[in-house]
């Protein structure tokens, strides 16, 4: 196929496909109104199967869907906070022994000018069995690509698919899944539950419906236990909390 300094002609094309998508999608997206959608048939509080409300893509799992445990984060791939907090809920699943799982849903800001392409990205990267790796990828590098330009962003999505795949993926497809309808209404069903949680920040935590409100001290209640934590807290405090709630949940 004929390239364009070092892209291809239909990945040019796709790009000028994505840019009008965002351009004329983007309030759609953000706003997750999802008007269609009845969200009444949907238990916010477990994990979602893929249907045609959410494009046919499922909910996004850290570790087992079937632990006893089930942690729901909204997050904006942009958002600094979150990006921080990626690596301590990954440690966290990973020492809960099988007793946590972290469920994963895209609360967009919109003032992130790059965070609604780079969900995008993510779920195009997921349609081909990479989505962790892609998102622990893009919370990583946040700080190279949160600026960029399209055409910038563009690359560097590119470049991290093909390493995170290992040069196996297919980068035609992640292009155009990464333009499409299903993936713009994954992230527009995502954010039209968080709406409905009363996610008002990211990064925002949920277990048992309960708010697990990182920014202030605060408790909840596990199993007839009451887990608390205060105001002076570090990232390990957070794998801690996390662990603490998994082993209460888990508790006879």
């Amino acid at each position: 196929m004929k390239k364009l300094k070092g892209f291809s002609v239909v990945s040019v094309i796709i790009c000028i496909a994505i840019v009008a998508l965002i351009g004329i999608g983007a309030y759609l997206v953000i706003d997750g109104n999802n008007n269609a959608t009845d969200f009444k048939d949907y238990d916010f509080y477990s994990v979602i199967a893929p249907d045609k409300n959410n494009g046919n893509i499922g909910d996004h799992v850290k570790g087992d869907e079937n632990a006893p445990t089930l942690i729901f984060e909204y997050a904006d791939y942009q958002c600094p906070g979150c990006a921080s907090i990626n690596t301590k809920v990954n440690k966290a699943v990973e020492e809960a022994g099988g007793k946590l799982a972290v469920v994963y849903r895209s609360f967009l800001l919109p003032y992130h000018k790059n965070g609604t392409a780079a969900a995008s990205a993510a779920e195009a990267a997921g349609l081909q069995g990479y989505w962790k790796p892609y998102a622990d990828k893009l919370f990583a590098e946040q700080a190279e690509w949160q600026d960029t330009s399209s055409s910038e962003r563009t690359a560097l999505f590119d470049k991290y698919f093909t390493e995170v795949s290992d040069g196996k993926g297919d980068l035609d497809k992640f292009n155009q899944d990464l333009a499409s309808e299903m993936v713009s209404k994954k992230i527009s069903f995502d954010m039209g539950i968080g709406k409905r949680v009363n996610v008002e920040s990211t990064p925002a935590f949920f277990v048992d419906g309960q708010n697990i409100n990182w920014s202030e001290a605060g408790s909840v209640e596990v199993n007839g236990k009451t887990i608390t934590w205060d105001s002076g807290r570090s990232g390990d405090d957070f794998v801690k909390l996390l662990k603490d709630i998994a082993e209460a949940k888990a508790s006879k």
